[in-house]
């Protein structure tokens, strides 16, 4: 068995490294905002966490089946010196594609206490129909 001695302080360097990868950066990274979409019969209802946020700062497109949020979260002042931070900044965009297509005339956007509700209701093409069966 081959055994390699490694001196603490390489150990120490590699930690700090991996430490520093996982650390959150500037920008936006992952999925942002999180989302929950649900639905019902006739809607789609989704919900978007966007803390400090106003509406001026969102952009809400549908197109069919698609739905994408987009914005931009700007810094703080960049006064004094940080200690942490880990709430990230910068432009945003997801798209979502939903089962079936929206009436995006009817679509209603709120933004309350940072959560932005969507109701999308569905297309009526795409709602299901009852068929009537005839008999001779």
């Amino acid at each position: 068995m081959l055994l390699t001695r490694i001196h603490p302080l390489m150990l120490n360097g590699w930690n700090r490294a991996w430490s520093d990868l996982a650390q959150p950066r500037p920008g936006l990274a992952g999925s942002f905002p999180p989302v929950n979409v649900r639905e019902d019969q006739d809607q789609f209802y989704v919900e978007a966490e966007l803390p400090g946020l106003n509406h001026e700062d969102l952009e809400i497109v549908v197109e069919g089946d698609q739905l994408s949020l987009r914005g931009e979260r700007k810094p703080v002042a960049d006064e004094g010196r940080w200690h942490r931070q880990e709430r990230a900044f910068g432009r945003f965009q997801r798209t979502f594609t939903l089962p079936v297509a929206v009436d995006a005339d009817k679509v209603e956007a709120r933004l309350e206490q940072g959560v932005l509700t969507l109701t999308l209701p569905k297309s009526e093409a795409a709602k299901p129909r009852k068929i009537a069966v005839k008999a001779e």
